[in-house]
């Protein structure tokens, strides 16, 4: 097991390796579109990119119906693996609508041997997941 510290400079590692091998400006919260954005996920267990949606959920809705629109055109042209879950619970409870991408292996951010699959993962399909975006976005912000 590792200490607080020890696994606080794992995760600081893991992000700057991250950054230094795919020195990428990604969208992350600079969506321009409220509540709408891209996330990256390791932790002891696995990883994902999604796209989550955590406005007031009038509006959640709005951009959920959009995304659920253009499904066919991310399953086909982009993420044929990725899932569209309106109901997601964060783990401190809060209720979101996500549409995200696992890693189908075990990973672990604290096993470092699993770090180059993750950041080609992460790399891989956050830019598909970006590019997807990036031309819908006038769609899925109207």
């Amino acid at each position: 097991m590792f200490s607080k510290e020890e696994s606080r400079l794992l995760r600081q590692e893991f992000w700057t390796s991250f950054g230094k091998s795919f020195p990428t400006k990604w969208l992350l919260y600079n969506t321009k579109t409220k509540g709408l954005s891209f996330k990256f996920h390791l932790d002891t267990k696995s990883a994902l990119v999604a796209l989550d949606l955590e406005d007031h959920l009038e509006n959640r809705i709005k951009h959920w119906e959009k995304l659920c629109a253009l499904k066919n055109i991310l399953l086909s042209d982009y993420l044929p693996d990725a899932i569209y879950n309106e109901t997601y619970y964060l783990e401190n409870g809060k209720e979101i609508s996500r549409i995200y991408l696992p890693l189908e292996h075990k990973v672990s951010i604290y096993n470092k041997n699993t770090w180059r699959e993750v950041m080609e993962f992460f790399n891989k399909n956050m830019t598909l997941f970006e590019a997807f975006f990036e031309d819908y976005k006038d769609f899925i912000k109207d």
